[in-house]
């Protein structure tokens, strides 16, 4: 059995706890009991939450063990720092599991217990630069929903711990077991962890169900054209009318939209695959590399080459 162990402190963000559903979903579809979560705390008894909601934790001692480690982050670790006894415990800890990550602003308890010096780490967005700041010896990839490196595991902020657990699921019993727990959650799109935190899907944020269908629609269908007409028969509006919707609910023109929908799949195929640039170009839609190639530059300010190359240097 995998045991796992929340760390809990005074203060913890509540979605933090949200994630132990990934573990328990994974047992129903493993149908064993693979994963045995327990929360902890440095001292033990009950634990309140950013929220209010108590929790009741395992006192942390050098003789608790697990397989797992996940330290769950605060509201505002600029605040909220951690105690000496967290720290302390985090890196006894970080030694003897086989993996141990942070939720979110948890990221800032590992980095304190000097466990990502020299690798690279991700936080929530919001706290990304002050996390460089603190510890300038860490790689912080603020892009990113979550990174693995050599055992040690970050996630961005809220629901990214989701996206990190499932990862953790993938790596224990596979994909096929974490295809079905995200499905079970209901999830609409499991993140690898190099995905962008900043997602177009969210950034366009249409207000209505139907131009949500029709973005939906593009998503999954970019290597089509995806003009006007084929949307807004997708949504059973005119061409005209479709346009001036579409416009009006995201503030961009769908032909915009529609091109930054492209180029996140992209960039997401080019820092993550092996493919061919004439093949990402083909299956995202774009006419030919040399058009994607004008796109990345507009929208990144730089080649797929040249990102897929910094890419693997990093890694």
């Amino acid at each position: 059995m995998h045991r796992i162990g929340y760390l809990l402190s005074d203060g913890f963000q509540v979605m933090a706890i949200s994630t132990q559903a990934v573990f328990e979903l994974a047992n129903v579809v493993a149908a064993e009991p693979f994963y045995r979560v327990e929360n902890y705390s440095t001292a033990g008894g009950e634990v309140h939450s950013s929220l209010g909601l108590t929790i009741g934790t395992r006192a942390a001692t050098p003789r608790s063990n697990a397989d797992t480690w996940l330290v769950a982050g605060v509201m505002d670790p600029v605040e909220v720092l951690p105690t000496p006894e967290t720290v302390s415990f985090v890196r006894r800890a970080g030694a003897k599991a086989r993996r141990i990550g942070g939720l979110c602003t948890g990221g800032f308890v590992l980095a304190e217990a000097g466990l990502l010096a020299g690798r690279r780490a991700t936080t929530h967005w919001a706290y990304a630069d002050v996390l460089q700041q603190r510890h300038p010896d860490i790689e912080v990839e603020p892009d990113r929903i979550f990174i693995t490196d050599d055992g040690v595991w970050t996630s961005a902020g809220m629901t990214a711990g989701l996206d990190l657990a499932l990862g953790m699921v993938e790596k224990d019993l596979g994909a096929d077991v974490a295809r079905s727990v995200a499905h079970r959650l209901v999830m609409h799109q499991r993140r690898s962890g190099g995905q962008s935190q900043h997602s177009e899907m969210l950034k366009l944020a249409p207000k209505s169900d139907r131009i949500q269908q029709a973005l939906d629609h593009a998503r999954k269908n970019l290597a089509s054209p995806l003009g006007v007409e084929e949307l807004a028969e997708v949504v059973h509006l005119s061409p005209r009318q479709f346009s001036r919707v579409f416009t009006a609910e995201t503030g961009q023109s769908p032909a915009k939209a529609i091109e930054g929908l492209r180029l996140e799949a992209a960039r997401l195929m080019v820092e993550q695959s092996r493919h061919p640039l004439d093949v990402i170009a083909k299956e995202t839609g774009f006419r030919d590399r040399i058009h994607m190639r004008e796109a990345f530059l507009r929208g990144f300010g730089a080649a797929p080459r040249t990102i897929r190359q910094g890419r693997r240097e990093r890694v």
